[in-house]
């Protein structure tokens, strides 16, 4: 089972070409929507767990250049609520 994250991506202005195409080489991430406004860039990735998470956030993503910024967002699992 995997863990899927939103994160949020600033960059340098007239840098998001660049920075998408550098974002659709790593596999790990699924979409990339660029946008208007804060942030930039909003991509969903699935990792094996956190700590890949973490190398996928500060050393692949934070090390393109253009990026400034990120915000990461790890999606949860609600647990089913046990019927009384």
């Amino acid at each position: 089972m995997s863990d899927r994250a939103y994160i949020l991506i600033n960059v340098q202005p007239g840098q998001t070409s660049f920075v998408v195409k550098a974002l659709e080489q790593i596999k790990e991430i699924k979409t990339i929507d660029p946008c208007w406004g804060k942030p930039d860039i909003i991509v969903v990735a699935e990792v094996r767990n956190q700590d890949v998470l973490t190398q996928l956030v500060l050393s692949r993503i934070h090390g393109i250049e253009g990026v400034t910024q990120t915000d990461t967002h790890l999606v949860y699992r609600l647990k089913e609520a046990k019927a009384k």
